[in-house]
């Protein structure tokens, strides 16, 4: 897989990075990753790379590029603390248009014209929910999207099939947080378009770094839903 750095321009005409993960066989249809608040990290970009050799054209954008481009940072105490504060920083309104800029570049790329889904963990999870709301997208997927329960008012505005994924032990996302947003899917959304899966074991960020159990069936469910919802190799 060829694997540079792929510069997409922003509404306000700017320029940031995504990393871009290339399938050596492709699929003919593209999937965005949407970073933890750690930045688009090896973990980000690995994950990118894991569907990517699946088949799919894989971007990664920095969506915190316009308070510090690049930022990487470690999973240890002074990294979740600064990760915090480029949260409290963080502009929603215009990550989500970010992510909107990447969509249409994914699509206008020449000789592009397959699907594209939205893949978002963590703060990236409740951006993935958001963009189906919002954006011209055909899948969505979001593990463990903290801060979901308070936009349940854009439910009734998805636009495409949503999957989301949590864990049973996640103290970001508690069950009590959980069942409401199920609840609201369940009374808004036709049951094929939105599927909530629980791992009552896991903890927050298992996609990644739990138990491979809970990792692979979490994996699994998201490949069966990719394929299903974007179609076959063209």
């Amino acid at each position: 897989m060829h694997s540079p750095i792929e510069p997409i321009r922003a509404a306000d005409g700017r320029v940031f990075q995504a990393y871009k993960s290339v399938p050596a066989v492709p699929n003919g249809h593209a999937v965005i990753v949407l970073q933890e608040i750690f930045g688009v990290t090896d973990t980000i970009r690995a994950v990118a790379d894991r569907y990517a050799a699946e088949g799919y054209l894989a971007l990664a954008p920095d969506l915190f590029w316009r308070l510090e481009p690049g930022v990487e940072l470690a999973h240890d105490k002074p990294g979740v603390a600064r990760a915090f504060e480029y949260l409290e920083r963080f502009d929603e309104a215009a990550g989500i248009e970010d992510i909107g800029q990447a969509v249409a570049h994914v699509r206008a790329m020449p000789g592009f014209s397959g699907r594209v889904a939205v893949l978002g963990l963590c703060l990236g999870g409740k951006l993935a929910y958001r963009a189906a709301a919002s954006l011209d997208i055909d899948a969505a997927v979001a593990f463990y999207g903290v801060g979901i329960e308070q936009h349940l008012d854009e439910v009734a505005a998805l636009r495409c099939p949503l999957m989301l994924h949590y864990g049973g032990r996640d103290r970001y996302a508690p069950a009590e947080v959980v069942d409401r947003i199920e609840a609201v899917l369940a009374s808004s959304v036709p049951p094929a378009r939105a599927v909530l899966h629980r791992y009552p074991q896991a903890d927050h960020g298992f996609y990644t770094r739990g138990a491979a159990e809970d990792a692979d069936a979490a994996h699994a469910r998201t490949r069966r839903f990719l394929q299903a919802e974007l179609g076959a190799a063209r």
